[in-house]
């Protein structure tokens, strides 16, 4: 049984990981500031933007809680923008991933998953995107002091990575986590197509996500990669045709553009992670279509 640390494993899309990981028979410890509401697995509550203790947590020295760890997930983070004063956001998350990845060097760690995000590729579009779907090939632009600290997360890793060749990173650009819940929203959506074109109505189902996470952890490569880790699908009922032709009609389209398809491609990861979606609000809603 593999053990694999969790950094914030308490928020939205850490209690998905945590469930996926137990449930697919991985040991995991969850360390994050804040309670889990429900007992999944074990957790310590730890600050992780002091070394000492991501360190102690990392290289196995909390008491009942020790050992090695075969792969950790950093997921641990201010998870938007806007939301604090933006030196406050860059000054939790970037020293925070440096803690993690540099502990995880210190304990042997050669395994490292942690959440990049969709705000690298230019959101909120301000800035029409280069074409679509957007992939992992043009250079990240980001837009605002979180998205910053996410370029500067993998272009960490990426060093981290090239010291060593043995490891592996993986950053994954998470788009916006939604539960089952927050399905009954989205045919709203259709009344204004500017609403949601901030990530190109973009989403991701918190347990694909979870998936995401899992086979990152199970992938075979090694050095860094990202991958934009999106739905399969968009958040609106209207066809892609119509809504980039209104919202954004002078970007160049590549490939074909089906109907509903997601304008954040997810080739990459289906390709070198197997990763596959495997939800969609289409099936939750009724009358989706």
């Amino acid at each position: 049984m593999a053990r694999v640390l969790v950094t914030g494993g308490s928020g939205k899309l850490g209690r998905a990981v945590l469930r996926d990981l137990v449930a697919h028979g991985y040991d995991v410890l969850n360390v994050d500031q804040q309670p889990l509401d429900d007992p999944i697995c074990p957790s310590v509550r730890i600050d992780l933007t002091d070394f000492g203790q991501v360190a102690a947590a990392i290289l196995g020295g909390i008491d009942e809680k020790g050992g090695r760890f075969d792969a950790v997930v950093h997921l641990a983070a201010i998870p938007a923008p806007g939301m604090i004063a933006n030196a406050a956001t860059f000054a939790n998350n970037v020293p925070t991933s440096y803690n993690v990845f540099e502990a995880c060097r210190l304990a042997g760690i050669k395994n490292v998953v942690f959440a990049s995000s969709e705000t690298v590729l230019g959101l909120p579009f301000n800035n029409p995107p280069p074409y679509a779907p957007v992939d992992e090939e043009y250079y990240p632009r980001p837009e605002s002091a979180y998205s910053l600290g996410k370029l500067l997360d993998e272009t960490m890793a990426a060093q981290f990575c090239r010291w060593n060749p043995e490891l592996r990173m993986v950053g994954l650009r998470f788009s916006n986590v939604m539960y089952p819940e927050d399905y009954r929203q989205f045919p709203g959506f259709d009344a204004d197509a500017k609403s949601r074109k901030w990530n190109l109505w973009g989403y991701i189902d918190a347990r694909d996500g979870a998936q995401a996470v899992r086979r990152a952890i199970e992938a075979e490569f090694k050095g860094f990669e990202a991958f934009i880790i999106a739905n399969a699908d968009t958040v609106m009922s209207r066809p892609n045709a119509s809504l980039l032709s209104e919202v954004f009609p002078d970007v160049p389209h590549r490939g074909v553009l089906g109907e509903h398809d997601t304008l954040l491609s997810i080739d990459k990861a289906r390709r070198m992670l197997g990763y596959e979606p495997q939800y969609s609000w289409r099936n939750e809603i009724s009358g989706g279509n």
